[in-house]
């Protein structure tokens, strides 16, 4: 205990500063983040072979399938998803 009854954590220049520390709070502060309808956004990756709806074509298959008829227009290079992609994607400014 140090002298004022409080435990002793360290050095300033040991335990440097709170932002430096990843927590869920401050994860991806000062970093570019995916748009939302990007391939890697939070409504674009759903249309991915591992997201919800891409994954369900995958398991489904045929023409819904990534390389099938349908399929095929909702990846990055398809129509569907290219657009979208070109349009709605990319990534936003830095945050903070």
């Amino acid at each position: 205990m140090s002298s004022h009854g409080s435990s002793n954590t360290g050095s300033k220049t040991s335990t440097g500063m709170a932002s430096q520390v990843k927590t869920p709070a401050n994860a991806g502060i000062g970093e570019d983040r995916p748009r939302v309808f990007d391939s890697q956004g939070s409504v674009g990756k759903q249309f991915t072979e591992s997201g919800a709806l891409g994954g369900a074509a995958q398991k489904i298959g045929g023409p819904l399938d990534k390389e099938g008829m349908v399929g095929k227009q909702f990846t990055e290079e398809g129509k569907i998803g290219g657009s979208v992609q070109s349009a709605l994607g990319g990534t936003k400014g830095r945050s903070n």
